[in-house]
């Protein structure tokens, strides 16, 4: 099988969505984005063995390609119209292809994105980029520089979950609601699109809430002050987990692709997802944890590329 079947078999014919004028099969897509809108652009890299293991399901791989990007175009408050994709192999493997094909296509359907175009190459692992182009009204992005001094730090969903269940993968013995919040995370688009006007910043959860947060008050010259035992954990984290492993997975576990936002209003409805405040935003620099009131020491600050140990997913 060439590069050509490959794009025919298995990706050509998924190019028709809004807004697409030309998709899958020339250089380049043209796409028709509404007045009055603006564009974002995200894109994410996955590789075999560092963000992902080997072994995992291709549809999952798929699925999570999408979802990860989906992620950013949430925490932006935009909506995901079009994306490419870049995927390199060590050998057109069918089986791996028609997995990996159906999870991808499952996620840019239950999102209405349409794949436009891309390119297929030869690697001596898998290594898949996924780039999403979304739109927002013009002047209307969530940006992670808007946090100010009184502000209210808030959280969607659960934390901890996605890393309790890869570690639970690596040892042979996961649980089945955690893993699964690793292999199909949920992109909070439906809540991201609520907080426009109303979050002041935002970011999404990827690399550790105490990584990611820390971003979003570094671009806003901002610090924070955290209630630890405000942090929401799942039931099936704490049924399997002790307290302090489930503050180490909620506080850097990363891979959940929550929203971390602040806001000083009111907050709208986001959906069936649940929204935590945990804490406040301060004057000064960094992030303060308390726990019941008293400081809390923890040295975790989340994953860090070409910093850490790249082993993992």
């Amino acid at each position: 099988m060439d590069e050509f079947a490959l794009i025919r078999r298995y990706f050509a014919g998924h190019g028709r969505g809004s807004g697409v004028a030309v998709g899958i099969g020339d250089d380049g897509a043209v796409l028709e984005p509404a007045p009055g809108m603006q564009q974002v652009q995200v894109i994410d890299t996955l590789v075999e063995g560092v963000h992902f293991p080997s072994d995992l399901a291709p549809a999952d791989v798929g699925y999570r390609a999408v979802a990860v990007n989906l992620s950013d175009i949430a925490a932006m408050g935009a909506v995901p119209r079009w994306m490419t994709l870049a995927l390199s192999l060590p050998a057109a493997d069918e089986e791996w292809l028609d997995g990996f094909a159906s999870g991808l296509h499952t996620a840019a359907a239950e999102y209405d994105v349409a794949l436009v175009g891309g390119d297929t190459t030869r690697a001596p692992v898998a290594v898949i980029t996924v780039h999403i182009s979304g739109d927002v009204e013009t002047g209307g992005a969530i940006l992670r520089s808007g946090a100010r001094p009184g502000d209210t730090v808030y959280v969607t969903g659960t934390l901890g979950d996605a890393a309790a269940g890869l570690r639970g993968l690596r040892e042979g013995d996961p649980v089945r609601e955690l893993l699964w919040r690793f292999t199909r995370p949920a992109a909070r688009v439906r809540a991201g699109r609520a907080l426009r006007g109303v979050a002041t910043a935002a970011i999404d959860v990827s690399d550790g809430l105490l990584g990611d947060l820390g971003k979003l008050l570094l671009a806003s010259g901002v610090g924070a002050r955290l209630d630890v035992e405000a942090l929401p954990i799942s039931p099936p984290l704490a049924a399997h987990f002790g307290a302090d492993e489930q503050r180490r997975f909620a506080l850097s576990g990363g891979d959940d692709y929550e929203l971390c936002f602040t806001a000083s209003g009111e907050l709208p409805d986001t959906g069936i997802v649940p929204v935590t405040a945990i804490g406040t935003v301060v004057e000064g620099a960094g992030i303060e944890l308390r726990l019941d009131g008293e400081p809390f020491d923890y040295a975790d600050a989340g994953y860090r590329h070409f910093a850490d140990d790249e082993s993992g997913a």
